[in-house]
């Protein structure tokens, strides 16, 4: 696929995320009026997503997305980010992260993993601990300078271990969202003006559904 084909395929896939998000938001806000079938979401997001399929999956960036880093050096979660973790994990969706970290915190994903959550938990100050356990072993981090985002390294290899799930991928920073949005992910760059602060739940639920 040639460049200009690729910027219109990714900024298709970022059209279509606002899109569809902002038609759950509108949804949801007005119960007395019934939603538009005609956008074919209506029925899919009507009842949860079956947890035995485990699709789709949900990655995340950390720093700034679900976790925000004050002036005085303490993290805490970001505005809504602990109640939309718990919603992912009530209805049974996958999450994990894909955040940049030095390669010299370890050998592993697992090894760099813990070394991340020390970092994170020892200057925490949130009323309750970060979710570690929800992203189980789901958190890809560079093996090397080379692999730090946004190169495609590290979206490719969650990928390769998806299966036939549908992926999702949600940062705070266009250049990411678009790097994502190019390897087939269903984009979404959170906390912009008049959107959710999140891609919906409901949403996510509905993209698990959809055939491939």
């Amino acid at each position: 696929m040639n460049r200009s084909a690729t910027r219109s395929s990714v900024r298709a896939s970022l059209t279509l995320a606002a899109a569809l998000a902002s038609t759950v938001l509108c949804a949801t806000a007005s119960a007395a009026v019934p939603w538009d079938t005609s956008h074919g979401t209506a029925a899919a997001l009507a009842s949860p997503v079956s947890s035995e399929r485990g699709c789709p999956i949900v990655y995340f960036d950390l720093g700034e997305t679900l976790v925000h880093t004050a002036d005085d050096g303490s993290t805490g979660y970001q505005p809504g980010a602990a109640s939309y973790l718990r919603d992912l994990r009530e209805r049974h969706i996958r999450i994990g992260l894909i955040t940049n970290v030095p390669p010299s915190w370890g050998t592993t994903d697992a090894e760099r993993a813990a070394r991340l959550k020390k970092e994170v938990d020892a200057t925490w100050r949130g009323s309750a601990p970060f979710a570690w356990k929800d992203f189980g072993d789901r958190i890809l981090t560079p093996r090397t300078e080379a692999e730090r985002k946004p190169a495609p390294a590290l979206w490719e290899r969650a990928k390769a271990d998806s299966g036939r799930c549908r992926l999702v991928y949600q940062a705070e920073t266009a250049e990411e969202v678009e790097v994502a949005a190019s390897l087939g992910y269903v984009p979404y760059q959170v906390a912009r003006p008049h959107r959710p602060a999140f891609l919906p739940v409901r949403l996510i639920e509905h993209l698990g559904r959809s055939s491939r």
